[in-house]
Parts: structure tokens; C-alpha cells; sequence
């Protein structure tokens, strides 16, 4: 029995691997691509004072999301934040203050990039160390659980954990 439970912990884990993202090392800190996204839940005239802020102020390069620009969508309060909201926190040392917009952005591991609208990561930045704070693994600014996309999270996890609990099942039976 013991080892039918240890067959089955070790094709947990493996199937569990798949679901953590891609991630890079250098010099012995693991990192991974981080973009700022518009929260899926924030209102929209909170976005659009945050969009415009980021566009005034905030000195963000906003032609992308002008007309005619890759990522223009007037439609899409959120996709438009987000481009904003991604270039600052690029441009503006990759913290967590610098992804906050009162309240109406976060930190994703899940690519925003759409259609010919790319947004770049926090990896690919332009004289960002990639070893800095922000995108370390283990600093606490893990997935936010409201975030565009994240039900692609769940429609990748379920299948794992499904076919682990059935092959525990089975080998509780088999055994039994």
C-alpha cells in the first residue's frame, strides 16, 4: 500500500509541476515575468482617472493606445489600463507601489499581451536587474486572485488534481 501511495505522490507532483510558470535563475535568485495589470473588478471611473493620470503625470508613453496604435481598444477600459499601467511599473523600479493605481492594478504571472498589442515583462525590461526584489519569488506578491485571465488558472489546474485523485482512488481500491 505504501508503495502504491508513493506512486501516487509522485505523479501528483509531477502533473503539480506544470502549473508553475516559467521562470528564470541568475545568480542563484528565481525569477519570473511579471506584468502590472487593470484588475478585473475595478470600476471603470477608477481606471480611466488612473489611466489618465499615467498618461499625464505619470509620463507614461501612451501612443500604443491612441488610435492607431497596436494597442488601441476604446472598448476595453481594462486591456487599455493595463498597457499603461505595465509601462509605468517598467519604468518606475518594479515594485509594488509602483503597480497599485489606488487599488486598481496588480501584479500577474499571466502574459496580457493581445492580438498585436505586446506588452513586455518585468524580465525583459530595458535596464532592469534581474535580480531585483519585485519579481523574486518568495517576496509575498504571489497571483492575485482577481486578475484578467485568471480563470485560464483554473481551467489549467483542475485536470491535475482530477487525475491524481483518481489514481489515489484507485490504488485505494486496488489495495483494499
Amino acid at each position: 500500500m505504501h508503495k502504491s501511495i508513493g506512486l501516487s505522490l509522485i505523479l501528483s507532483l509531477t502533473l503539480f509541476c506544470h502549473l508553475i510558470p516559467p521562470s528564470k535563475a541568475k545568480d542563484g535568485v528565481v525569477t519570473m515575468e511579471l506584468w502590472c495589470v487593470a484588475k478585473n473588478n475595478a470600476e471603470d471611473a477608477p481606471l480611466l482617472t488612473a489611466l489618465n493620470w499615467a498618461c499625464g503625470p505619470g509620463g507614461v508613453d501612451c501612443r500604443p493606445i491612441q488610435q492607431g496604435g497596436p494597442c488601441y481598444d476604446p472598448a476595453d477600459i481594462q486591456n487599455t489600463a493595463s498597457y499603461a499601467f505595465n509601462d509605468y511599473f517598467l519604468k518606475h523600479g518594479m515594485t509594488a507601489d509602483s503597480c497599485s493605481f489606488d487599488n486598481t492594478a496588480a501584479l500577474t504571472s499571466l502574459n496580457p499581451s493581445h492580438d498585436k498589442c505586446k506588452l513586455p515583462s518585468s524580465l525583459s525590461a530595458s535596464n532592469a536587474s534581474i535580480s531585483s526584489a519585485s519579481t523574486a519569488i518568495g517576496n509575498g506578491m504571489g497571483r492575485s486572485e482577481d486578475l484578467n485571465g485568471s480563470n485560464k488558472i483554473s481551467e489549467h489546474w483542475i485536470w491535475p488534481v482530477l487525475t491524481s485523485f483518481l489514481v489515489i482512488a484507485y490504488n485505494t481500491w486496488a489495495m483494499g
